[in-house]
């Protein structure tokens, strides 16, 4: 079509030829500039609410790979939580346990790291729930493995000190056992001989004749040389570590003092009647972080298990104790 404009000339009603001036064409131009400006703003508008570009198709791609590794890793991490839960029971009811070390506090091991703040920088994001979650959550497994790690340096230690822990607590009855029949009294309420009434007896009793030999049950230091403790006479006390005590009382003669450091089975004396003691027998306690505990239940390292049952039978039996 032609770009030319007519009009009727009212005159002579001919159709004459109407030229235009620079300004009408350059009217004429930017109203369809501005025409297609508005046009193409209208198709982009529409374009861009109601249809994805090939880039954001891409990127909506990407991050719904990223949701679905996040979400990979935070069930990862749960597992992983799972099997160090399992390590930390170990740690706590079997090496800690054997080693006879405290086990540690589940407030220790689940405190919380850093503020209220330390997960700020995460929000405002599709996906903040998650991220903080997981985040938290790697935060706090690397906290435990910390205290794990730290709790099997010090197992590590106690398990190189094993073998002397091993040797220090008592392990072998204090007098022969070529005759079971000598343990006159055991463990608990008896009828004191002189007193002839019911009282607590803290520890064993072994008939013997006077200089039969006395051993130390376990290596430790000789606290206790001489002296009189209620009746007890002459006796040595043994301080083996890992706390752990034996006493031995109513000895006719002690041959270590003070200070020494003496092994399991080596002599420390030999029986007597002295103290309140009513015939020639050694008194034998063990001591538990200054508990007074049960003896027999450490005659374990020198006696087979029929002999072991036997001196369960006989020092259980209500008998008067000797001292």
């Amino acid at each position: 079509m032609s770009d030319r404009k007519y009009k009727v000339n009212p005159d002579t009603l001919v159709l004459e030829h109407v030229k235009m001036s620079k300004k009408d064409y350059l009217k004429k131009s930017v109203n369809y500039l501005i025409g297609g400006v508005v046009f193409a703003t209208l198709v982009l508008f529409v374009a861009y609410s109601f249809f994805d570009s090939p880039k954001e198709l891409m990127l909506k791609r990407e991050n719904s790979q990223y949701t679905m590794q996040l979400e990979l890793l935070s069930k990862r991490v749960d597992k992983l939580q799972n099997v160090l839960s399992d390590i930390e029971d170990r740690d706590d009811n079997i090496y800690r346990t054997i080693f006879e070390a405290e086990p540690i506090s589940v407030d220790e091991r689940r405190a919380g790291i850093g503020g209220v703040d330390r997960y700020n920088n995460l929000k405002g994001y599709d996906n903040s729930k998650l991220i903080t979650e997981t985040t938290q959550k790697i935060d706090l497994l690397s906290r435990e493995l910390y205290i794990q790690s730290k709790s099997f340096d010090e197992v590590y230690k106690l398990a190189k000190r094993k073998e002397d822990m091993l040797a220090a607590i008592p392990g072998i009855q204090p007098v022969s056992n070529k005759d079971l029949r000598r343990i006159a009294s055991g463990f608990g309420y008896r009828i004191h001989p002189i007193y002839k009434t019911l009282r607590m007896h803290a520890g064993i009793d072994f008939s013997a004749p006077t200089g039969t030999p006395i051993y130390a049950t376990g290596d430790g230091v000789v606290e206790r040389k001489t002296g009189r403790m209620s009746g007890y006479g002459k006796v040595v006390k043994i301080n083996h570590g890992y706390g752990y005590e034996t006493l031995y009382a109513h000895c006719s003669k002690i041959i270590v003092r003070p200070g020494q450091k003496v092994k399991r089975g080596e002599i420390i004396g030999y029986v007597g009647n002295t103290g309140r003691s009513t015939g020639p027998h050694l008194h034998y306690e063990v001591i538990k972080n200054g508990k007074k505990i049960n003896p027999i239940h450490f005659f374990y390292q020198d006696l087979t298990p029929e002999e072991y049952e036997k001196v369960i039978e006989i020092a259980s039996r209500p008998t008067q104790s000797m001292s």
